[in-house]
């Protein structure tokens, strides 16, 4: 049995979500309304109920909070099961008062509803099963059994059966729809979360790479005069030094390491200096830098671009590649042999089309293309095509919103029609993802002009 119960509330991701000082403040709200709630019935509407008994079941809240607040601390996180057992606490609390005050014939018995949102918004789905299971139980026990709730003249406060019935009902499909609904709108924010953390992440990355890449090849070209220098010298010690074997050895070693050092900086970047002509490139340069890490992945990865005199620069961003970069290795990934990546200048917009020659889209789910989460690529045959894959979904929603980010619109689409013959199928016949920039977002605006270098302080 504890191995049973460990393995189902087991800690995982969803873990901890929830805080104990979250409940306590909540419960603390409904300790003050059922004791105006008992309060005014029996005082001012001259309702007979057990007013020692309510108090009392009123009181167990009451001592709960207080030994929360003496024996944990304000920022403790509940597990699922520590979750589970206090909410499950107040689904019976709320229960008693209602078996005490009439049942469904309490108007204040929609509020058994409120523990099954908060498990659904916060703790795991079996944990939310569990107590909207024991939500309809105990609502339909104190329907059936209850202590009637009479007026000071021993009047009985009834409703008709079928108005009782229909408050049962509404009550327990509040449980069902309203729990379902709390958990799809608290699983769909928690997905969107996810996905925005890691597209935060990509780009942080590749921006993080972009000024590496800046910085090593400016420290190549600042070093490059005194490794110069370095190396100058040492070969002047070395022919001084021809009478001297062991000065003339320290002499070698100094020329040597200048030497490597000049190799490893030269390794590591050419590029220049992190100023202004690294933050624009051809627009040919900048795909082939997008589609680079995946050109020798055993597909034909084919560039259709405007002629050179019409391709200006275009700015290039860490978001523009990164992005471009997840659409090109998602049609390399799925494709049977060729992928294109095409190029288009108009009046108002440069247009990138990334085809390939895979299964393409599933129909099914193209409309929710750029969601985080979502399976992407027809399953037929997936695992043979593309054994490697364990993704979550995340590429092309995180390439959708780096590149919306730099004022891009993206549209998703397959080549050929699903009704034709495989054999009748053209030959850019899989997945087409078409992006479009206005020029004013994309093109480099000071073309041309790449200002002065500026000095690295040391």
């Amino acid at each position: 049995m504890m191995n049973a119960g460990a393995g189902l509330f087991s800690r995982g991701p969803g873990d901890y979500r929830l805080r104990l000082h979250t409940l306590v403040v909540l419960r603390w709200m409904a300790i003050v309304g059922q004791l105006a709630a008992i309060t005014i019935a029996y005082f001012y509407l001259d309702l007979r109920l057990s007013l020692v008994l309510c108090y009392l079941v009123v009181g167990m809240s009451v001592c709960a909070n207080l030994l929360s607040y003496f024996i944990y601390p304000k920022n403790r996180r509940l597990s699922d099961l520590e979750g589970m057992l206090v909410l499950l606490f107040d689904l019976a609390q709320l229960s008693c008062l209602l078996f005490l005050t009439g049942g469904l014939t309490n108007p204040f018995a929609l509020l058994i509803i409120a523990p099954v949102i908060i498990s659904a918004s916060a703790l795991h789905s079996r944990t939310t099963v569990l107590l909207g299971v024991m939500a309809i139980c105990l609502i339909s026990f104190v329907t059936v059994f209850n202590i009637p709730l009479y007026f000071a003249d021993g009047t009985v406060l009834t409703i008709q059966g079928l108005l009782e019935v229909g408050f049962w009902l509404a009550i327990v499909i509040g449980i069902l729809f309203l729990g379902l609904y709390s958990y799809r709108v608290a699983s769909e924010i928690q997905s969107m979360s996810t996905a925005l953390l890691a597209t935060q992440m990509a780009l942080a990355r590749e921006q993080k790479l972009t000024a590496l890449g800046g910085v090593v090849a400016a420290a190549a070209h600042e070093l490059g005069t005194p490794l110069a220098t370095i190396k100058l010298v040492s070969t002047e010690l070395i022919e001084e030094l021809s009478e001297s074997p062991d000065l003339r050895d320290d002499a070698q070693l100094i020329r040597d390491q200048a030497d490597r050092c000049r190799d490893i900086l030269r390794s590591m970047g050419r590029a220049g200096k992190n100023d202004a002509h690294l933050m624009q490139a051809p627009l040919a340069e900048v795909l082939r830098e997008a589609a680079e890490p995946h050109m020798e992945r055993g597909k034909d990865v084919v560039f259709t671009l405007p002629p050179d005199a019409a391709q200006h620069s275009v700015q290039r961003q860490p978001e523009v590649i990164h992005g471009l970069r997840n659409l090109i290795q998602n049609a390399v990934d799925f494709a049977k042999t060729t992928v294109w990546v095409e190029a288009s200048w108009g009046l108002e917009a440069l247009t990138i089309r990334v085809v390939d020659d895979g299964q393409g889209f599933d129909p099914q789910i193209i409309g929710r293309i750029g969601d985080p989460f979502v399976t992407r690529r027809q399953s037929v045959r997936r695992n043979e095509q593309r054994p490697e894959y364990e993704g979550m979904g995340l590429g092309l929603f995180i390439a959708k919103t780096l590149l919306e980010r730099s004022g891009a619109e993206l549209s998703f689409r397959n080549g050929s029609d699903p009704f034709l013959a495989r054999d009748e199928h053209p030959v850019g016949c899989g997945a087409i993802v078409e992006v479009v920039w206005p020029l004013a977002a994309i093109i480099a605006v000071s073309e041309g002009v790449l200002g002065e270098n500026t000095k690295i302080e040391t």
